[in-house]
């Protein structure tokens, strides 16, 4: 998440706040939804995540599908450069002083 790639990243503090939710051990489930016309939801912990969000951290290779459940949704984990990504979040953010957190999170 360094300034220079930042413009790719969909709403970075939100991106951060997912890669951390998943870790290394909650899965972010793909739930299928072309037969409503809704097209794919994301759901991690039974919350919705931005389908940008989702869509970068597929298409960067970031997770990647692990499982299926029984219900037909998919479980996508962290790779190792998801992990990475994360770790690189995380001591971006911590660089980060009080005003430019808040930045952040207010123009994303």
């Amino acid at each position: 998440m360094a300034p220079a790639s930042s413009r790719a990243i969909p709403n970075r503090a939100q991106t951060l706040d997912v890669l951390r939710l998943m870790g290394r051990y909650r899965p972010l489930l793909m739930l299928p939804g072309d037969d409503d016309g809704y097209g794919a939801r994301w759901l991690l912990d039974g919350v919705e995540v931005q389908p940008g969000i989702a869509k970068y951290l597929i298409d960067g290779g970031f997770v990647a599908q692990t499982a299926t459940t029984g219900f037909g949704a998919r479980e996508l984990t962290l790779t190792d450069s998801g992990r990475r990504l994360l770790d690189n979040g995380l001591r971006w953010w911590a660089s980060l002083g009080l005003l430019q957190r808040w930045w952040v999170i207010v123009r994303g």
